[in-house]
């Protein structure tokens, strides 16, 4: 399961755009708090650190325990813009985590098992149908992932999602189908050319006699 991450953050007074303005301009991101029954809190962020947890990926599932110059307060990145010409980070979103509470998040699908599978050594591939699936989970034990494994996939099989093991507390936010997370595609066969008939020369029509003078 994941593991909260630590991360700083500064009380900012002002909201709306000329205080987020000013906020950036001293090299931070502003930021806001909201959720679990309490009022929205205002914040800032350092923007290399902030920069740096959005391209490290998985920054909308990873948890964050944020300190709020010495209150520290549990939350998890439900959201952030960036700008539309230099792709950085202009703002976040966090929602507070309380006891209890669940979330719907799209946790990633780890496929193992692609050494030991006999199809695959026979020229398979496997066709990832879903890299995630949305699913209803603990706000305070989310998942890094979900493991499929297709050591054990034939030529065109299908794994489905009852076939991969949830974590504790965990469950497919679909709910009504078993649904597909990856196929098992058999190798195309070049189809060998046939023969080419041999056509026959056209017969040459017998010279005309000559013509009597």
């Amino acid at each position: 399961m994941a593991q909260a991450k630590q991360l700083a953050a500064t009380v900012r007074s002002g909201t709306g755009k000329g205080a987020a303005r000013s906020v950036r301009r001293e090299g931070r991101v502003p930021a806001v708090i909201y959720g679990g029954g309490m009022p929205p809190q205002a914040i800032s962020l350092d923007y290399k650190t902030t920069n740096l947890l959005i391209y490290a990926g998985h920054f909308l599932t990873t948890i964050f325990e944020i300190d709020v110059e010495g209150t520290k307060i549990r939350a998890l990145p439900r959201d952030y813009q960036l700008d539309v010409v230099r792709d950085t980070p202009v703002h976040v979103d966090f929602l507070r985590l309380t006891a209890g509470s669940t979330l719907r998040v799209d946790v990633p699908v780890h496929f193992v098992g692609q050494d030991a599978s006999a199809a695959i050594k026979a020229g398979a591939t496997v066709n990832v149908v879903r890299h995630t699936v949305e699913m209803r989970v603990p706000a305070d034990n989310i998942p890094e992932g979900i493991v499929a494994d297709v050591s054990k996939m034939g030529m065109g099989d299908s794994l489905h999602i009852s076939a991969v093991p949830m974590p504790d507390g965990c469950k497919p936010v679909i709910s009504n189908r078993d649904f597909t997370i990856a196929t098992m595609v058999p190798p195309k066969t070049v189809a060998e050319d046939a023969p080419a008939a041999a056509a026959a020369p056209a017969a040459k029509a017998p010279a005309k006699a000559a013509a009597k003078k």
